[in-house]
């Protein structure tokens, strides 16, 4: 912790090249981590070849670093520093919401510069609150949980269940949800994903109804040669008020991988997305 806080302090374009190399390397060690990635990515990009998915694999652990450093950046040095390598393509869609009073739900697929948008909202007023898992190290759970509010906002626990982070977008924080992990099948829909298939669970149109909030998608990229964060905006879901569950599923789906698929980098494939298969076919994962 006091390493990356140390080495946030330090210009973009010393630390990012350093920091590429090293995460490359840890990736190269992490097996486990490794051989997920690489299950995951083999079964959503059958048509790339091993090397190509092998090449992607890289520049995803050279981003993690990347991103993490400068999150730390923006506790540490605070938002003033970090805006300049900001860019946001759809923030009119933003102000259209915060003009009109609106709720929202930000669907955010699992980048790895996940947290920053949140938090420079946050940093700039809008109150915003999230759902979390607890981390397996307590230490980095709650160093990771104090930066996530630095700048103010709630965070919900998801063994506390859904109610306190609806009760949130009610009294007008701006909600940030994570859609992609895998909840096991009993409430989740099989839809397609990428060049497969992910148990998907459909709750976004339950929170919009009960909520009344729009849903709107989000990813942020990070681009360790120009060091600069792209946050995108996609327009509201607005078709999946009259959705089924299985259509709801698979917008999530269509969403993240609009995000996904020119940036596979920024995702983090070591998750194991993919766990839950349909009966009699087995989990990829050894």
């Amino acid at each position: 912790m006091v390493a990356i806080a140390g080495i946030a302090l330090t210009p973009p374009s010393f630390r990012d090249p350093i920091l590429g190399k090293l995460g490359q390397l840890a990736g190269r060690f992490g097996k486990s981590a490794r051989r997920r990635a690489q299950i995951n990515l083999s079964l959503c990009f059958p048509e790339r070849s091993k090397t190509e998915r092998e090449t992607i694999i890289d520049a995803m652990f050279a981003t993690a670093p990347q991103s993490i450093v400068m999150m730390a950046e923006l506790v540490i040095r605070g938002p003033e520093k970090i805006l300049p390598r900001v860019c946001w393509k759809g923030q009119e869609i933003l102000e259209r919401m915060r003009c009109n009073n609106e709720k929202v739900i930000f669907l955010v697929p699992h980048g790895w510069s996940v947290d920053i948008p949140a938090m420079l909202m946050a940093s700039q007023g809008q109150k915003m609150a999230a759902m979390f898992h607890n981390q397996s190290n307590p230490v980095i759970d709650y160093v990771w949980n104090i930066a996530r509010r630095s700048f103010g906002g709630r965070l919900h626990a998801r063994n506390d269940g859904i109610k306190p982070f609806i009760q949130s977008i009610r009294q007008g924080y701006w909600g940030y949800y994570l859609p992609d992990q895998d909840h096991g099948p009993e409430h989740s829909e099989f839809v397609d994903f990428f060049a497969t298939y992910k148990a998907t669970l459909p709750i976004l149109g339950r929170l919009m109804k009960i909520s009344q909030a729009q849903i709107i998608p989000l990813f942020p990229t990070y681009d360790g040669k120009t060091h600069i964060l792209t946050i995108e905006v996609r327009p509201p879901m607005g078709d999946l008020s009259a959705a089924d569950d299985k259509m709801i599923a698979r917008r999530i789906n269509e969403e993240l991988e609009i995000f996904v698929r020119p940036h596979p980098e920024q995702y983090i494939w070591i998750l194991k997305l993919l766990k839950t298969r349909k009966p009699n076919e087995a989990e990829p994962y050894p």
